[in-house]
């Protein structure tokens, strides 16, 4: 809560909360209940169980490192929304037959950065794709994919990382998140310009 509230201080609206600890689905429901102003998404679900599960907590979104036609399937069903991951163009033509037009680009950085998303999404443009890429984003290139017109979102803990986390420095998250929305304004002005 104190993290969500942080986050929020400095102007983020919406986060991606991992299911990779056994408490992530308490703290979603803890943060959806208390923290109304930041929109909570769940992320590495990588079951169905987890897509039912991360809905009954009140996430609005979920997002995948990878694409499961089962876990896509479970999710449309009960109109959930969701973000495969992909890496290939195979990825990416596997996640169009299955209907999904907003992809999560993971792991960004080190699977080839912004020209290999871009070169692998060149044959799919006329499909109108965004994506949301994560994995070794930061300030030093957060901006570069936020001006891309392929870009919906992006990720990154950077923002909060883990050790300003354990030493609760919520202070410090703020002004990290601060920083990062001004990041991420004067990167939409020079897009539009």
């Amino acid at each position: 809560m104190p993290l969500a509230k942080a986050l929020v201080a400095g102007g983020i609206s919406a986060i991606e909360l991992t299911l990779r600890t056994e408490a992530a689905l308490d703290a979603m429901r803890s943060i959806v209940a208390n923290v109304p102003e930041i929109l909570v998404g769940a992320g590495t679900v990588i079951s169905t169980g987890q897509v039912e599960a991360a809905q009954a907590c009140g996430a609005a979104f979920g997002v995948s490192p990878g694409f499961s036609a089962k876990v896509v399937a479970a999710a449309r069903k009960i109109g959930f929304p969701f973000a495969p991951g992909v890496m290939t163009p195979s990825d990416i033509q596997l996640a169009l037959e299955h209907r999904c037009s907003l992809l999560k680009y993971f792991p960004a950085e080190s699977g080839g950065g912004l020209d290999h998303l871009r070169s692998m999404a060149a044959p799919f443009v006329h499909r109108d794709l965004k994506f949301i890429p994560l994995g070794g984003i930061g300030p030093e290139n957060a901006a570069n994919y936020l001006q891309d017109p392929l870009i919906l979102a992006i990720g990154g803990s950077w923002i909060a990382p883990r050790t300003l986390i354990q030493r609760r420095d919520w202070d410090a998250i703020g002004r990290t998140a601060r920083e990062a929305m001004v990041l991420a304004r004067k990167a939409a002005q020079k897009g539009a310009g």
